[in-house]
């Protein structure tokens, strides 16, 4: 039988050392650049680096507090139906909010997920209160009524009833003093449809995946984890973060 001839070791082919290194080779180029891919975001800055402030923090954001030398700027991405947004603003943002008033910047970014039907519904009337300057007033009925209009009356899953939360958000107004018809005008108007839209954005290009999920100076916040741990510790983490970029 004649021998059969291997076509890796014809003369007239490439040598099997030469092949073996350009497998090398290739291997290398593919693994080199899954890895600067992988630390990269899709604006081409390090994953580990800190969020640019322009993501972040558009000129019209709104804002819980406001600094004057604008040094620490705190950025929460959040879903006014979340339960683990209510419980931060109880256990966290409140007090921090209260704490360092005039310290430092607080900017409310919205975050409203799909899971939550009335979230984007809260978020329009929160923002439409800012229009008429009674931003952080809605905020906060929104967050200290929680119960009332964003909680099914099992008491254990979030509502879809939307007239209700629409009959409570009117009374909220009403306490806050907004003129309730140009509130109902603003939450439909395309100006707050755009702003929420290019929060969801903005919260995107940040990584942003659940919220609530906080910034410090572009620098994510990282909650400690683990079983036991309490919002008091998470809440002193918070803190002495804020307080070593104050003290910067």
């Amino acid at each position: 039988m004649p021998k059969t001839t291997n076509p890796v070791t014809q003369k007239s082919g490439l040598s099997i050392n030469l092949i073996l290194t350009l497998i090398v080779v290739v291997m290398a180029v593919v693994v080199i650049g899954g890895v600067l891919w992988i630390n990269r975001d899709g604006n081409g800055s390090s994953l580990s680096g800190a969020v640019p402030a322009e993501t972040l923090n558009k000129p019209d954001s709104s804002t819980l507090s406001q600094s004057p030398d604008g040094k620490v700027t705190v950025t929460e991405f959040l879903d006014y139906q979340c339960p683990a947004c209510e419980q931060y603003y109880r256990g966290i943002t409140k007090q921090v909010e209260q704490e360092y008033a005039g310290r430092i910047n607080f900017v409310v970014r919205n975050f409203p997920l799909d899971m939550h039907p009335l979230a984007r519904q809260a978020a329009s009337a929160a923002e439409a209160a800012g229009m008429q300057g009674k931003f952080k007033e809605m905020y906060h009925a929104l967050y200290d009524n929680y119960q009332a209009w964003a909680i099914a009356p099992d008491g254990q899953n979030v509502s879809s009833d939307s007239q209700k939360a629409a009959v409570l958000i009117d009374q909220y107004a009403q306490q806050i003093g907004l003129d309730v018809n140009r509130l109902h005008q603003d939450m439909a108007s395309p100006q707050i449809k755009a702003k929420l839209d290019r929060d969801l954005a903005d919260g995107e290009a940040a990584r942003v995946n659940s919220t609530p999920t906080l910034f410090i100076n572009g620098k994510q916040f990282q909650a400690p984890s683990g079983d036991g741990v309490t919002y008091q510790q998470v809440a002193d983490k918070f803190r002495a973060e804020i307080d070593q970029a104050l003290a910067r």
